[in-house]
């Protein structure tokens, strides 16, 4: 439908056998492809790029407008609250890490709570600074609101935040954000949302601060949303980012510096130390710009389309394990699946050999959601801590982009079939 605004999606890939065919990619949730608008905005701007900010010079002036100018398309965007400001950073992992180091001060106990479905980067930053709980997850791999509350009559005032996965990058079920937002500021507690997932896909607003349901702090990434230069974006209230000093300081970072004072410079300025990226930020802006000349909602309603014929053709295959509740409304384009008999590895390898189709398998960054939705009992976990050269559970995922057909989807369809129909010589072939 929108094939033709992407780079590189009839480009011919070897097979196997030798052949050469136009490769399928199944893997959007993991990285995108490029917009050839923004590979156009990147030739266009790039005889005017310079230093930014202090430079004088025409360019220099030129680079600068650009890079602010960004901010308030970015607020735009979301629909941030004019107290928000808009931080860039390399990725989403990275912006949550910033975000770790400034939530607590000195406190004696400061917890926050993180669910059973996040990404390792919505996990692992917060482990070493704060008492981390987890909110539950139900069978169907949904989050338990009802297991939140709980956790905040608990935890009362030393809740510092709630951090909740905007959309699962294994399932691919939409959190109910704003009802969570709602829920947290009732408890007096603030919200940050990883948006990886879900900015790229659906319209979000984070509102402003006078709403019962606005998100305090949203994070994703320019290479989820079609733009992979290296960039990515915090958005939170500048009076969190006022006090104490920043994670990484340096150049662009302080106002005044002698050998015994420091006066640092206001946010966003004082937390993005050293060169910025200029080009990732142009990058972002022109994805962000086409994005829009599309249409959220009509990007949500092609991939929506594209997800349920795959999952109704899954469906008739023998032998396919769909994880996650398949009738939950609420989703990105992302399907979860095993073939009953035959490793994950061994079927990605498959599809990418015979029919030039890639797709993600694994864990997905996000180890105990999966190991969840496998219901693995905590001693086959054991198992692989105590050798960790066991073979890895897992499963595979499907993710759609905007740019993604039908037709692809029928070419992954027979492949499967053919791998469910061939199980033990695949498994002989692919083992020995």
């Amino acid at each position: 439908m929108y094939r033709n605004l992407i780079c590189g999606v009839d480009e011919k890939i070897p097979l196997k056998d030798g052949s050469l065919i136009t490769s399928i990619n199944f893997d959007n949730a993991a990285t995108t492809p490029p917009l050839k608008t923004v590979l156009q905005e990147i030739m266009d701007f790039s005889p005017w790029y310079s230093s930014i900010h202090r430079g004088t010079g025409y360019k220099s002036m030129i680079s600068s407008n650009l890079y602010e100018k960004s901010r308030s398309l970015i607020m735009d965007f979301v629909s941030a609250g004019k107290e928000s400001v808009v931080i860039y950073v390399k990725n989403t992992t990275e912006a949550i890490n910033k975000l770790s180091f400034r939530l607590c001060d000195g406190e004696k106990k400061c917890v926050i709570l993180s669910t059973d479905m996040e990404h390792h980067s919505n996990d692992l930053p917060w482990r070493d600074k704060y008492v981390v709980d987890y909110i539950n997850i139900k069978d169907d791999g949904s989050l338990s609101l009802e297991d939140l509350e709980k956790k905040l009559i608990y935890y009362k005032e030393s809740v510092k935040l709630v951090t909740v996965t905007g959309a699962s990058n294994v399932t691919g079920i939409i959190n109910p954000i704003y009802k969570i937002a709602r829920l947290c500021h009732s408890y007096k507690t603030k919200i940050l949302i990883d948006g990886a997932q879900l900015v790229p896909h659906q319209v979000i607003n984070m509102g402003e601060n006078s709403s019962s349901e606005h998100i305090d702090f949203l994070v994703f990434s320019a290479h989820k949303m079609y733009a992979p230069f290296g960039i990515g974006v915090l958005i939170g209230p500048k009076e969190v980012f006022m006090k104490g000093r920043p994670d990484l300081s340096g150049g662009g970072t302080v106002n005044i510096v002698t050998h015994d004072h420091i006066s640092w410079s206001e946010p966003p300025e004082k937390e993005e130390a050293g060169s910025p990226n200029v080009i990732g930020v142009a990058a972002l802006a022109a994805s962000i710009r086409t994005l829009q000349e599309i249409g959220l909602n009509n990007i949500s309603n092609y991939e929506e389309y594209l997800t349920y014929y795959a999952l109704d053709k899954l469906k008739e295959i023998p032998d396919i394990i769909i994880y996650g509740d398949v009738s939950y409304k609420s989703r990105v384009g992302i399907i979860p699946f095993n073939i009953s008999g035959i490793p994950h590895d061994i079927v990605a390898q498959i599809l990418s050999d015979e029919g030039g189709i890639s797709l993600r398998n694994g864990c997905f960054c996000a180890q105990p959601y999966v190991q969840k939705l496998l219901k693995m009992p905590s001693e086959t976990s054991k198992k692989f801590i105590e050798n960790p050269l066991l073979p890895k559970p897992g499963m595979l995922r499907i993710s759609f982009g905007f740019y993604n057909e039908i037709d692809e989807i029928d070419k992954l369809i027979y492949m499967l079939i053919k791998i469910t129909m061939n199980k033990n010589k695949y498994i002989n072939i692919y083992t020995h």
